[in-house]
């Protein structure tokens, strides 16, 4: 399916209204596993694509270089939208025009840009900081400013919460609807009460709440979430979490008895195979084979 009929797709969705839960991507396999599993959309992860790809913390390590390459990767393994994790943009309004034109071009459909300053980090670390609200505003009408497809969707996230408070956090996300935020993203609420306060104070525009499994932000049912009017419900990294407890589970078994077989902790091989669509190949492997005489 063409990037802008996704683009589309989406916006149509959140448009209609109701939750969205999204889980977060750091590599092609993890999307392919969330579409096959049913889910709406994809979130490709800055803080897992840091994590597997580099072996990192989340402290601004992957550029835009390395996001661009695996949004084409992605959008080359499934049809879902992909909601892309840009960070800070990578500098200035110039750099966010440039990274959304980039990001566009290798098949986003929605891109995140934050408030942080550079290097940015994970936004449940201590230690982060925010820009002056003007830069901060400058770049999300940059961002909006540099799409070309109208239906890609401009994702403002602040992370104010931590250093400025919960009231100023409110009042970028307002300032960023201004500015032509399609959705905000207010970071790392610490109560009930405020993650509550969030869809009510910026009503008319899609937000989204990011649940870090150990973080900052208490841990919700996505009905719960839905009723209160989010429009998309993060899980950022519960598969790259899952996934470690997996890798962890089978090494274990492996070092303590010397052999590991289908009977687990593992996927079968056939499983896998069917997860990265090697009946496709064969069948294009047979086609051309044919083709060719």
């Amino acid at each position: 399916m063409l990037s802008q009929d996704i683009n589309k797709a989406f916006r149509a969705r959140l448009e209609k209204g109701g939750a969205l839960l999204l889980p977060g991507a750091p590599n092609a396999l993890t999307a392919r596993v969330i579409e096959d599993m049913g889910f709406e959309a994809v979130y490709l992860t800055g803080a897992g694509l840091t994590n597997t790809y580099l072996g990192m913390p989340d402290l601004g390590f992957v550029g835009l270089a390395e996001i661009a390459q695996h949004t084409a990767t992605l959008r080359d393994a499934v049809d879902l939208p992909i909601i892309v994790d840009a960070d800070t943009g990578f500098g200035n309004a110039l750099n966010v025009r440039h990274a959304v034109r980039t990001l566009e071009r290798a098949g986003a459909s929605a891109i995140q840009l934050e408030d942080q300053v550079s290097p940015k980090r994970c936004g449940h670390f201590s230690g982060k900081d925010v820009v002056a609200l003007g830069e901060a505003r400058s770049r999300i009408r940059a961002a909006v400013d540099a799409r070309q497809d109208p239906n890609l969707l401009i994702l403002a996230r602040t992370d104010a919460r931590a250093t400025l408070g919960y009231e100023a956090a409110l009042e970028r996300a307002a300032a960023f609807i201004e500015d032509g935020a399609d959705i905000t993203f207010v970071e790392a609420p610490e109560s009930l009460e405020e993650i509550r306060g969030i869809p009510v104070r910026l009503q008319g525009t899609p937000q989204l709440i990011n649940l870090v499994v150990g973080g900052r932000t208490p841990i919700l049912d996505f009905a719960a979430l839905d009723s209160m009017g989010f429009s998309l419900v993060l899980y950022a990294n519960v598969a790259l979490q899952g996934a470690v407890y997996g890798m962890q589970a089978a090494l274990g078994q492996l070092k303590q008895t010397g052999s590991v077989d289908e009977s687990g902790p593992v996927a079968s091989f056939s499983e896998r195979q069917r997860l990265v669509n090697k009946p496709l190949y064969d069948a294009l492997e047979k086609r051309y084979a044919d083709d060719a005489g």
